[in-house]
């Protein structure tokens, strides 16, 4: 995947994610590192579960759940 594409892949992904767990993202340049750790994080997840999916939408799904779990724990250690 080129860069472009995996930052534009990133900056979907952690948009979502934000919507979906905090209600609101992080500006531009947070929602793409959100997402763009997100994304190494869903394909370890998926890797571990033996799934895989190709193409756009399926990497933007691979993030969009690797960026939710990254909240998720981010919101964890915010609150302790």
């Amino acid at each position: 995947m080129s860069l472009l594409v995996s930052l534009i892949v990133g900056l979907i992904a952690g948009w979502l994610a934000g919507l979906f767990v905090k209600g609101r993202g992080f500006g531009l340049v947070g929602d793409t590192i959100v997402g763009l750790v997100g994304g190494l994080i869903g394909g370890l997840l998926f890797g571990l579960l033996g799934l895989e999916s190709s193409g756009l939408v399926g990497s933007i799904l691979i993030s969009f759940v690797g960026a939710v779990v990254l909240l998720a724990i981010a919101k964890v250690f915010k609150t302790a």
